[in-house]
């Protein structure tokens, strides 16, 4: 059963370290959509007042049609160190950082380091996957019950994420093939479906 305060479930017996992240997505208007990031860091074996070390939290406004964050902020409502939540304003700079390219160096950039907190850090690197995966869902379900049309806007894929999206991946060939991401039921069916038609 869920701690009723956090809504975190409780962790299994002889759990010496449990961390969490949760990302929710929500549509803001036609053209943007926030996702809200939560991470945190339980000791189970620890008095029950210190059994949550971080629980932190990153919030994202995102402009769908070119994934650029228009403005983030984080907060703390657990943290080891009095001084922790200083930093919170200072991922307010992630602002104006495309998800689709660069992403991962741009934060480095801004926020790495002494420039900001690991633990919020990990969160944003999180939100990037969860921001283009928001927008493949968004444009899904905006096309749900109607045809399948590619000048419906472009879905954004996840290019170099994995064996799937590799140049020579799956993905980019049952698209060339003529599958239209969000058309089809999951799993995607293999390759060969596609190339058979």
């Amino acid at each position: 059963m869920p701690d009723r305060e956090s809504g975190i479930p409780p962790a299994p017996e002889g759990v010496v370290h449990r961390r969490s992240i949760i990302m929710d997505s929500y549509p803001l208007d036609d053209e943007h959509f926030t996702v809200v990031g939560r991470l945190t860091d339980q000791i189970p074996w620890a008095e029950p007042h210190q059994q949550r070390i971080h629980d932190m939290t990153l919030r994202v406004t995102v402009h769908l049609p070119d994934l650029v964050i228009t403005a983030a902020d984080a907060g703390m409502s657990s943290f080891p160190h009095a001084e922790c939540p200083l930093i919170a304003p200072a991922f307010a700079r992630l602002a104006g950082i495309s998800v689709r390219r660069g992403f991962s160096r741009e934060l480095r950039q801004r926020l790495g380091g002494v420039s900001g907190c690991s633990h919020l850090g990990e969160l944003a690197r999180a939100i990037g996957p969860a921001v283009v995966r928001t927008a493949s869902e968004r444009i899904a379900f905006a096309r749900q019950g109607k045809p399948a049309d590619p000048s419906g806007g472009p879905v954004p894929l996840p290019l170099g994420s994995c064996h799937i999206w590799g140049p020579e991946g799956a993905g980019p060939r049952k698209i060339e093939a003529g599958w239209v991401p969000g058309s089809v039921d999951r799993p995607v069916p293999a390759l060969e479906t596609f190339l058979e038609n």
